[in-house]
């Protein structure tokens, strides 16, 4: 009787033991060379990307108009919008940003233009003097 008693008393002990989880493993880490390196820190604007911002929106409406009034230069906007971008996108920001501008100047006449009037050749010509004063705006003051 005392040996069944010494066995009751030690059953919950097993029993519980039984009950317990095991401890959990760790799943195995990632190898450290899968991770991306953190992209690099975006430099303060150059003090000329305002007004190359508006040369790129620029560029973007004489995209959209030139093509619209089939002017003979018509292709030509788009391959200068992207040397702008090789010559001054360093950063992805950068890059963002200027495509922004372009797109933004693009997208305001194609909403308002279907087709090639006087205004819209009128919109092109002060685009091309603007583009013209900034151009050589910049080129003066800041080399290129």
């Amino acid at each position: 009787m005392a040996v069944l008693a010494a066995l009751a008393i030690g059953l919950p002990d097993i029993a519980t033991a039984q009950q317990r989880p095991a401890p959990a493993r760790s799943a195995p880490k990632a190898p450290e060379k899968d991770k991306e390196p953190p992209a690099p820190a975006e430099p303060p604007p150059a003090p000329y990307d305002r007004d190359l911002m508006r040369l790129s929106e620029i560029i973007g409406s004489l995209s959209f108009l030139r093509s619209l009034c089939a002017a003979p230069d018509a292709a030509e906007w788009p391959t200068r919008m992207k040397a702008l971008m090789d010559a001054e996108g360093v950063t992805p920001g950068r890059r963002d940003r200027l495509a922004g501008a372009y797109n933004r100047g693009y997208r305001g006449y194609s909403l308002t233009y279907r087709a090639c009037t006087p205004s819209a050749n009128e919109a092109a010509a002060r685009y091309v003097a603007e583009g013209e004063r900034l151009s050589h705006a910049l080129a003066s003051r800041f080399g290129g």
